[in-house]
């Protein structure tokens, strides 16, 4: 069976969002996958921030002989095992972590308020 190792299209119109996946050649682009290894979206901001990939699993799928499309092989180059922008990828994730914290909106529980003692119920009376 030949593996290849490309990306299958998610998301929206105006939004798209990749999975790198192994899949075997013959299916079709956003067919069966035989396993997950990482995620590309180019949406993102940070140019180095965009691409996330298991690099152990990788390794792995390249030594049984998958080949990558080139687009997919380009990201493995810089992203994947030995890769050459590692240092600069995990700034940018730290960076977009960090926006993405200060962006959150803080959720606080109102405290509950007591309730009168004429709402309250009547205590059950002891035989």
């Amino acid at each position: 069976m030949a593996v290849r190792i490309r990306m299958k299209k998610l998301g929206r119109k105006h939004r798209p969002f990749y999975r790198i996946c192994a899949m075997d050649a013959r299916t079709p682009r956003d067919g069966r996958v035989l396993e997950e290894l990482g995620t590309y979206d180019p949406m993102v901001p940070y140019e180095d921030a965009r691409a996330v990939i298991n690099a152990e699993r990788v390794k792995y799928w390249l030594s049984v002989g998958a080949q990558p499309t080139e687009k997919v092989r380009i990201l493995i180059k810089k992203y994947g095992p030995e890769g050459s922008h590692i240092e600069k990828q995990k700034a940018a994730l730290d960076r977009l972590a960090q926006e993405r914290r200060r962006a959150a909106p803080v959720f606080v529980q109102p405290e509950p308020s007591p309730e009168p003692a004429e709402n309250a119920p009547a205590e059950p009376a002891q035989s």
